[in-house]
């Protein structure tokens, strides 16, 4: 039977339909949604703009080239250290405004200074009156968030370099509470010399710190937080603690109270308010054996989630030995943690922190910081990836 349909004429209008129809397709298709006001932010430290500045800067404010760098990845958020207690709205003010010249806006200060509050030590009122004027200064001078630690020992000094030979030397930071140091190799972290040849685990307390139980720190930061929450909420401030990190079981003979995801459930529990929240961090959070994806939708959805750190590890035994790795090749699923913070509507800052060592950077200099860590290279791949995990994030929710 004839049709009046040739294969020709099939063949044609075949080919028309398939040149069509991704036309068609793409037209339909929305665009990319990008980092913004109700969005989580990338961010960087002041200091991640690189080095060979020109034009001087202060501790807290990068120079202008370098606040260039920074903003030449797409970055407009940054963090920084604050300086010593008590803070200043003036000098905070100043800070902010300098920083907002260059084009960035600081969204999270690190505060530090009162150790005979972390210890409970006489004195310890008179420095957390200062952390609460801190805290107010930041509430007049518009900064939503205050980052600290509550460490009894970081246990830094179970740091050393590795290399990652599949990426030929690309350099990594392992951890190892067996450590013994040995000449040649990078460590960070101070060891007396009659302490070269113990394992790390098995480290005596320092003098300035003692050893401490988890009661005794939880007794001591329970006291620092039914003092100073109350003061955050009137300033509309949020404070941050971070983890253990590294989440040693003992540092010289200290139990830490943030080394254990029960323990930061804990602490969200002493005083139940959004201003009482963690530094989540994904690295840490593998580091101890635990899923990031359910430990990030746990906090999340409580919304007690005040800053993030975005990296990735890979773990031989948890909380004794690991090696931070390049983000995009652990055993994070950091797509997965991205859409969890996406789904919960976390907005304040992401840190793409610990970038890994390059020879890009080794050539330019010294690298300062963590042993296996890296520079500016490092930081724009760690920045480029993290923003390809947040566009796809934010497209899937």
């Amino acid at each position: 039977m004839n049709v009046g349909i040739s294969r020709r004429n099939l063949m044609q209008t075949a080919g028309i339909a398939a040149f069509a129809s991704p036309a068609s397709a793409a037209g339909d298709m929305p665009a990319p949604r990008l980092e913004g006001k109700d969005t989580p932010k990338i961010a960087l430290s002041v200091a991640d703009g690189g080095g060979g500045a020109t034009q001087p800067g202060t501790p807290s404010n990068p120079p202008a080239d370098s606040a260039r760098r920074i903003k030449q990845l797409g970055v407009d958020w940054v963090l920084s250290g604050g300086g010593p207690i008590p803070w200043d709205e003036t000098r905070l003010k100043d800070q902010m405004e300098g920083l907002k010249a260059s084009g960035l806006n600081l969204g999270n200060l690190m505060i530090g200074g009162f150790n005979n509050a972390i210890y409970g030590r006489p004195g310890r009122d008179e420095e957390i009156e200062k952390v609460i004027a801190s805290i107010q200064a930041a509430g007049k001078a518009g900064l939503p968030v205050i980052e600290y630690n509550w460490y009894a020992h970081r246990a830094m000094e179970g740091y050393f370099e590795e290399t990652d030979d599949v990426r030929t030397g690309v350099g990594w930071t392992g951890f190892d509470y067996d450590l013994v140091r040995t000449p040649g190799r990078q460590y960070v972290g101070s060891v007396r010399a009659e302490e070269a040849s113990i394992k790390f685990r098995d480290l005596p307390p320092l003098p300035d710190e003692g050893a401490h139980t988890l009661q005794e720190m939880w007794a001591t930061i329970t006291y620092f937080l039914k003092k100073v929450i109350p003061e955050a909420e009137k300033a509309g401030v949020r404070l941050a603690l971070h983890p253990n990190d590294p989440p040693a079981p003992i540092s010289r003979g200290s139990q830490q109270i943030m080394g254990s995801v029960d323990g930061w459930k804990h602490l969200i529990e002493i005083v139940r308010s959004p201003a009482n929240g963690i530094t989540f961090d994904c690295g840490v959070t593998r580091e101890m054996g635990q899923d990031p994806v359910q430990i990030c939708a746990y906090f999340a959805s409580r919304d007690r989630i005040n800053h993030v750190h975005f990296r990735n590890v890979k773990v031989t035994k948890p909380y004794e030995r690991y090696s931070e790795v390049s983000i995009d090749e652990g055993e994070n699923n950091m797509f997965l943690v991205m859409k969890e913070l996406v789904k919960h509507k976390y907005t304040r800052e992401i840190y793409p922190e610990h970038p890994r060592a390059l020879d890009y950077d080794r050539d330019r200099g010294r690298i300062g910081g963590y042993p296996g860590g890296g520079g500016y290279a490092s930081i724009a791949f760690q920045v480029g990836y993290t923003r390809a995990m947040l566009q796809a994030a934010l497209m899937s929710v």
